[in-house]
């Protein structure tokens, strides 16, 4: 059996911030914009990798989330502790200084990891943990 993984999801609250960042700043392509109810989903990939996506939809969208729900989902996004992704670059400080002259939240500067990676992270305008590795 052959399974990959086609799509991660990550909450936005502002599209064309989410959408600068990822494409603009990342180099991302962009697959998908779709609108539904005054609400953005914005499918985003890295360029020439058709078959890995990054779903970036409005947080708590879901019908079924209460009032309390997405109220306790907006202060984690606001702290930066709701959601987050890895990453893996082959020039992991070229994409950094990129991250940060664009305006990019640093949360670490790249550095060894004592587990043997070295890494980087900076959170998206969403407040999303974006960690980068070196491959």
């Amino acid at each position: 059996m052959d399974i990959t993984i086609h799509a991660s999801f990550l909450p936005h609250d502002d599209p064309d911030a989410s959408l600068a960042f990822y494409r603009d700043l990342l180099g991302f392509d962009v697959r998908d914009d779709i609108g539904y109810n005054g609400l953005r989903w914005i499918t985003v990939g890295p360029a020439g990798r058709p078959g890995a996506s990054l779903v970036l939809q409005p947080p708590a969208a879901d019908p079924g989330i209460t009032a309390a729900e997405r109220a306790t989902i907006a202060q984690m996004m606001a702290k930066g502790t709701y959601a987050g992704i890895l990453l893996a670059t082959d020039d992991l400080d070229g994409l950094f200084e990129r991250a940060r002259a664009g305006g990019a939240e640093v949360v670490q500067e790249p550095v060894e990891q004592p587990f043997g990676v070295r890494d980087c992270a900076f959170r998206d305008p969403a407040g999303n943990m974006v960690r980068v590795q070196q491959r």
